[in-house]
């Protein structure tokens, strides 16, 4: 992965966080890293534990950025996921998985938001 390519997965998850944080979520970790796995952003919303993965891009030339998260990526979040979920004593909480698209489009961004993305069938 390229500096590159790291300064721009970066901005785009500042992009997601502030955009979740205007949605009313109270961000609990970034780049939240587990022996299995790491997760772009963990979220709290009212009663809901919500992992987000991030996806940005600056074209279209490889597709939306939301189509990055194929079912090994689905996987590996949810096992980052419960294993959080455990660490931190939260099973009392109902976990959601939510896919923030950033489209870099020069200095600004566009945003897709897709809630409950994938659930956690079999975890």
């Amino acid at each position: 992965m390229t500096c590159r390519h790291l300064s721009l997965g970066r901005w785009g998850e500042d992009v997601a966080s502030s955009y979740l944080i205007r949605q009313g979520m109270k961000i609990l970790g970034r780049n939240v890293r587990t022996p299995v796995g790491e997760i772009d952003i963990v979220a709290r919303c009212r009663r809901t534990l919500v992992f987000v993965e991030v996806k940005t891009r600056r074209g279209l030339s490889r597709g939306y950025p939301q189509e990055a998260v194929g079912m090994a990526k689905q996987r590996q979040i949810l096992r980052a996921a419960q294993w959080y979920v455990n660490e931190q004593r939260l099973e009392k909480l109902q976990a959601r998985f939510d896919v923030v698209a950033v489209l870099g489009d020069g200095e600004s961004a566009r945003i897709q938001h897709i809630a409950a993305a994938f659930d956690a069938d079999g975890w």
